[in-house]
């Protein structure tokens, strides 16, 4: 099985020194090559190749939209980003655009080799620095769950509902209409994400919203 890759970045020598070692791998053939974002998504969607190596910074069509728009077309695509930018406003972008790997410039022409063939067995190889980067984004981001889209008043009723309560004894207590209250419910659903009163309480039970 010979793994087909589409190689996209603005520098010619890069190109050239790349997919000349690539070339000489039994199981890797670069099938295209694309100076810049737009002939990359061209291409891509064309080709249908195995692997994409995307370079993120390209004159008229960065490796970010580029890849935004492949995977947009064709959410399959296996995309390694090869750069040499380690800086947030550029790993973050291309890995939530839809990027598989992210892999620096610096490394070893047999290390793109060995990535290419990981990702394409379905794993996703990223660089040290990016993992740390990844790990300690992670540990900074407050938790959120779905309940925390609620409003104070939806979270109020929830709660009503939890205890067992109809829509017309939530309306009667909260002094408010019949039609508001089932709005409210029919919100609250939505924001869970679950089907019906008996799932929403569940959902209560299950994060102990219930006291």
């Amino acid at each position: 099985m010979v793994i087909k890759v589409l190689f996209a970045d603005d520098h010619e020598m890069v190109r050239i020194g790349v997919t000349s070692y690539l070339s000489a791998q039994p199981d890797i053939e670069v099938i295209a090559e694309a100076s810049d974002g737009a002939p990359a998504v061209k291409l891509a969607l064309e080709l249908r190749p195995d692997i994409i190596l995307m370079d993120l910074v390209m004159k008229e069509m960065d490796g970010i939209e580029a890849t935004k728009q492949i995977i947009e077309q064709w959410p399959e695509a296996k995309i390694i980003i090869v750069t040499s930018f380690l800086d947030d406003e550029k790993v973050y972008p291309a890995l939530e655009a839809g990027a598989t790997s992210y892999m620096l410039k610096t490394s070893r022409a047999e290390e793109i080799a060995k990535a290419i063939r990981s990702t394409y067995q379905g794993q996703s190889v990223l660089e040290p620095e990016v993992t740390g980067k990844i790990m300690t984004k992670m540990r900074e981001k407050p938790v959120t769950h779905l309940h925390d889209q609620l409003t104070d008043r939806e979270m109020e009723i929830l709660l009503l509902v939890a205890q067992g309560k109809s829509n017309q004894e939530i309306a009667d207590e909260l002094f408010i209409a019949l039609k508001t209250v089932k709005v409210h419910v029919s919100n609250i659903l939505g924001k869970l994400g679950v089907q019906d009163r008996t799932q929403a309480v569940i959902y209560a039970f299950k994060h102990d919203l219930v006291k």
